[in-house]
Order: structure tokens, then sequence, then C-alpha cells
């Protein structure tokens, strides 16, 4: 199967084709580091980093960093018959604790050291902030080594959303990215991935998220939440008045990568977290793969990688200008691998899988939202064939005087309607979270 554009697009003929609507004689505003100082590589480009430093120490081996025939033979080796590790799987993917004094199936003699060994603790909770009306949780991880990460809960209306972090900060270098202001830390083990899930679902047991108000709801029926691209949900009965009944599933149904951190730049970790995430309990946690989502900057080789798992999960691209000569100051990674590739390998992740590709694309005022993008978006994903993706705009979520701040309302529905001229199918995101900076491109993990 062939995965090159049918008509490919070069910048000359693309300049070519702009359109002279008053839409396009807005101003071009040009991307910049505001408030930090991009790290430079020697050849004048923002610094990429694609590893973290191989003296960096892991966390201690957990259970679920293994699969269940490698815990049975650990559990042996210790001199535990086999199946306490079944059980001790049991407690963390099914009842979702760590707590021994909670498992009294197990021997007291020997329970603490058990737990000790194979459920050591990962993440510590420093912090948790909560908005739209208690629907969104955002928490704050301390991780055994002191470094700091976060994740976002989120209930829908007939699912639950976690949006997790793979790496502590982020070497992708992207300067409207909170996170990437903090370049790279390490890659987060499988295990502290896992836990993230894990712990949500902790809190959501104990009934600390609530219910999304009827207001809430009523804006997501024209708004796409992020993991709906899945098109999966387990699904319940409507709300009653007010928004108030819980709905949909009681644990975590849909995961998106979206956090802090690179995924496929820890791309061994984050494929056995899935793996932990789809696994049939008690091995795992016995979600469904079409709940969850995979997104990248456009790490190509990996992009076409990921597509030889064969594993039904969601892939999404974030592209943010259709065009090399923006998206090279806007998403630095794109000087390694061009938009037109990181499409095409975009277009073989649905080949291979025949699962639809979403398009992430941040609106970012007077930058990236010109009608004259949306075109040239639309051309080169149509040059590949219909009814393969979904575009997602993003509203970017605003900082007061920055040049980093949404695009006018009007502005958005032009560049969907452009889109959806040319027959992209097209939703704008919803973006929950921003009051305590938990939306996307916000998550910086820190402590004041």
């Amino acid at each position: 199967m062939s995965t090159s554009p049918k008509n490919p697009e070069t910048p000359r003929a693309a300049a070519a084709q702009r359109p002279t609507r008053a839409d396009d004689a807005r101003p071009q505003v040009r991307p910049k580091p505001e408030g930090w100082k991009q790290p430079m590589g020697p050849d004048g480009r923002p610094q990429l980093q694609f590893a973290q430093s191989a003296r960096v120490t892991q966390p201690p081996k957990h259970l679920a960093d293994m699969s269940l025939e490698e815990r049975i033979a650990r559990a042996k080796e210790l001199g535990y018959p086999g199946f306490r590790a079944k059980q001790l799987s049991v407690h963390y993917f099914q009842h979702y604790t760590s707590d021994p004094s909670e498992m009294t199936d197990l021997p007291a003699a020997t329970r603490e050291a058990m737990v000790s060994e194979f459920l050591p603790p990962l993440l510590t909770e420093v912090r948790r902030l909560r908005t739209d009306d208690g629907a969104t949780i955002k928490f704050l991880w301390r991780l055994f080594d002191g470094a700091l990460v976060e994740s976002v809960l989120m209930r829908y209306r007939n699912r639950i959303t976690l949006c997790i972090s793979s790496q502590c900060g982020c070497g992708m270098n992207c300067p409207f990215c909170a996170t990437g202001q903090n370049g790279l830390t390490r890659n987060m083990s499988t295990a502290e991935i896992v836990d993230q899930i894990v712990q949500a679902n902790r809190a959501i047991a104990a009934g600390e998220l609530d219910a999304p108000s009827a207001a809430e709801i009523a804006e997501e029926r024209d708004h796409a939440g992020l993991g709906e691209e899945t098109d999966f949900a387990e699904e319940g009965p409507e709300p009653a008045a007010g928004g108030t009944q819980r709905t949909g599933p009681q644990r975590v149904s849909n995961i998106v990568f979206m956090g802090m951190g690179e995924p496929l730049a820890n791309y061994k970790r984050v494929m056995n977290a899935v793996h932990r995430m789809i696994d049939d309990a008690p091995e795992g946690l016995g979600m469904s793969a079409r709940g969850i989502t995979i997104s990248t900057v456009g790490l190509v080789p990996a992009i076409r990688k990921l597509a030889d798992e064969d594993l039904p999960i969601t892939f999404a691209l974030s592209l943010h200008a259709p065009d090399d000569e923006l998206r090279d100051e806007l998403i630095p990674v794109n000087s390694r691998w061009k938009a037109d590739e990181a499409i095409d390998a975009a277009y073989y992740y649905y080949e291979t899988t025949g699962r639809r590709v979403s398009i992430e694309y941040a609106l970012i005022k007077d930058m990236n939202d010109h009608g004259w993008r949306a075109d040239l978006l639309a051309d080169k994903l149509n040059a590949r064939g219909r009814g393969w993706v979904h575009v997602n705009p993003i509203p970017l979520n605003p900082t007061p005087g920055s040049i980093w701040t949404s695009s006018e309302p009007e502005v958005m529905q032009e560049f969907i309607a452009r889109l959806e001229a040319k027959g992209v199918p097209t939703t704008l995101r919803d973006t929950r979270g921003k009051e305590i900076d938990g939306a996307c491109g916000q998550l910086a993990a820190a402590e004041d």
C-alpha cells in the first residue's frame, strides 16, 4: 500500500494557493518564548531531547512493571507460593489498593513484606485541585526521586477520561507548552504511568469525582472532550435535572496520553503501560484499547512502529500548523520530520490499523488560525484520501498580555467552516480544567 500523498504540496505551491479573503489579511504573529529562555542547540535551532540521561536512577520495580507470569516467578524466587502474586494483583488492579491492612486474604506474618516487595510507593499526592463543579480534578504527584508530574481526571456525560503523563518534563521544547519549559528530567516507568490510573480509580470509588452539571453536558453536545474521538464510552442513563446524577462508568474508561511528556519518546515503557491497561484482570486493568489515545508531536519512526503494534488504540497527531515555515518554529521536532512526513505517518497508521486518526490543532490568535491554513490543512489531508481523519481544533488556553492566546470565536468558526467545506470532519475541542491550569498545554507540575 502506498503511503505517499497523491498530490504533495511544496512550500512554494502552498504559498501560491493562499486565498486573499479579508480573514487572511490579518497579521502573522511569529512564535517566541515568553518568560523563559528557550534552550538552543549548536545549530541555532531549539534543542531536542529524545532520551533521558543514562545516569538517572529508576524507581523500584513494581508489580505493574511485570506481566502476571513474571510476578508469579518473582514470588516463587522470594519463597512465596505463586498464587500470592495473583492475590496481590487482584488487590491492586481490581480493588485499587496498596494498603496491606486491606489484604486480609494474605498471611498476616508475611503481608507487609509481600506488599513492600511488590507494591512499593510510586506516586505521593502533593495536591489536588477541583473545577467544573467538581467534575474535573487535577492531581500533582511527587515521584520517588522528588520529580513532580500531573494528571487530570474528567467526568463527562457517559465516560470518565484521565489525561496522564509519560515523562517528567518534556524534551520537545515547544514554545507554547508549559511542560516544555521544564525540559526533560527522565522517563516515567511503566508502573508510574499505570499508577496514575489506579489512584484515579481509587478517588472515583471514594466518590470524589462529581457528575458534570446540566450546562456542562449541554456543552459536550457541541464540543469534543478529551478521549471522545475514540468512539468508545460505557453508556449510561441520561442525567437527572440539574446534572447531579452519576452516569456512565464508575472507573476510568478513557485514557489520553496528553499530559506531561512526549509519549513516543518513552516508547517501550508507554507500550508496556498500555498492555497493563488492556490486559484482563488481574494481570491488568481490563480496559478497552479503543478507549486509549496516544498523542505525539510527530516522531515519525515511532508512529510507524506504533501502527505495526496491531492494537486498536486511537492515534492523535499534534500538528498545529500545516506549513513547514510556521511549524518549524512552533513544533521544533519539525526540523527533524516535516509536516508532510508526519501526516504520511498518520495516514500509514490509518491504513495499517483501520482506526481513524485525530489531528490536534491548537488555535492561536493571529499565528496559525488564518483561513488559508485551514484550506491547506484540508487539501493535505484530502490528498491522502477521505474518511481517514478527524480534526480537533483546540482553543489555546489564554494568558493575559501574551502572544499565546486563543483565537477569536468568529475566527475559530471560520477555520472550522473552511475545513468542513472541504469535507473534513471537524469538532471543536472542549477545554476542561483551564481555571486550575489543567487544560491542554498548561501542565507544569509546580508546587506553588
